[in-house]
């Protein structure tokens, strides 16, 4: 298999969870903690990229975004400029269900005919779980330019794949933005 480059999109501080979201704390351990627990296992090559110190207790590679404040089309830019393959798994902050099972499954039906593959359940497509190729380099820098920011638009721009997921597994995509989701995520497992 060729070589995999994962990136967390570590973003900025969240104000509705009022915290660097990928620290908070999830079963004891911070959210960016389980998403490198479950990634681990595709592939060594890790890097967050986050504009703050606070991921420095980590030992992966830093890298901070090249456009500030452009939000995760700036983060996959910055992500893909800095990565040296061509499959490229980008993965925001705040999804502590993600399983290795699931990565594993999206490189595998990732077709390289396509630019991206992300996933969807029930109509609602999961960008920040994606393949992106460095193919779009140019893409997603003309967008930052034009600041055509939203990551729908990005994906009607490429060649994309959807791959569909049902059932329980979808849970793993919940990615927790507030206090009060944490606390029902909490409650639940």
């Amino acid at each position: 298999m060729e070589k995999v480059t994962i990136s967390i999109l570590c973003g900025g501080k969240s104000s509705r969870m009022q915290s660097e979201k990928g620290l908070v704390l999830f079963q004891g351990k911070p959210f960016i903690e389980h998403i490198i627990a479950a990634a681990l296992p595709i592939s060594n090559e890790i890097q967050l990229v986050t504009n703050t110190s606070d991921y420095d207790y980590l030992s992966y590679k830093k890298i901070k975004d090249i456009e500030l404040d452009k939000g995760p089309v700036g983060g996959i830019y910055s992500a893909l400029v800095h990565s040296e393959s061509e499959i490229n798994l980008i993965l925001s902050c705040d999804i502590p269900l993600i399983s290795t099972e699931l990565l594993s499954e999206l490189i595998a039906k990732h077709n390289t005919d396509f630019e991206v593959s992300v996933f969807s359940e029930a109509n609602k497509i999961h960008p920040l779980i994606g393949i992106y190729s460095k193919k779009i380099i140019p893409i997603l820098k003309k967008a930052i330019e034009e600041n055509d920011l939203k990551m729908m638009r990005l994906l009607e721009k490429v060649n994309h794949q959807i791959i569909e997921v049902a059932g329980k597994r979808s849970k793993q995509f919940r990615n927790v933005n507030s206090l009060t989701e944490l606390n029902e995520l909490n409650a639940k497992y």
